[in-house]
């Protein structure tokens, strides 16, 4: 399926706030309810949207610290980290990456004493670097065309 110019305006809308109607996004790009439910619908089936879900803001929850943690792993200590992290209820993603560091993960923490714990765990499996998040320049950006 080609994303012509009506999907990505689509796109854009849902990613602005996925809660909008069908009807809606037909009002704002010219096209009636059915027509968007059926764009959306073939969209979903060929997996361009993966879901929807709630955006949670971490503070509000009581983790006042956001980071970016790197792992730089010790030899043979990769595979069973890449176990092990999926049990962190800290991480929020964890990406494996190309260049000095293996993985790098964005963590949501209550703080300093927080964030020294979770070190502590990081460490046997590897070199550890931690960036905290002072403000977000930009967040969620939607994808849209290029061309």
């Amino acid at each position: 399926m080609k994303i012509d110019n009506l999907n990505w305006s689509i796109l854009k809308l849902l990613q602005e706030n996925a809660r909008y109607t069908n009807a809606e996004i037909g009002r704002t790009i010219g096209l009636s309810s059915p027509a968007v439910a059926e764009r959306i619908k073939k969209l979903e089936d060929i997996g361009v949207i993966d879901g929807y879900k709630a955006e949670i803001n971490h503070i509000q929850t009581g983790y006042q610290l956001k980071a970016f943690v790197t792992l730089r792993a010790f030899m043979g200590k990769l595979k069973p980290f890449l176990e092990q992290v999926k049990t962190y209820k800290e991480v929020l993603n964890c990406y494996r990456i190309t260049g000095n560091e293996n993985l790098v993960m964005e963590v949501v923490l209550y703080d300093q004493f927080h964030l020294e714990e979770f070190i502590d765990k990081l460490i046997t499996y590897g070199e550890v670097r931690t960036s905290i998040v002072l403000s977000n320049v930009i967040e969620n950006n939607p994808i849209g065309k290029n061309r």
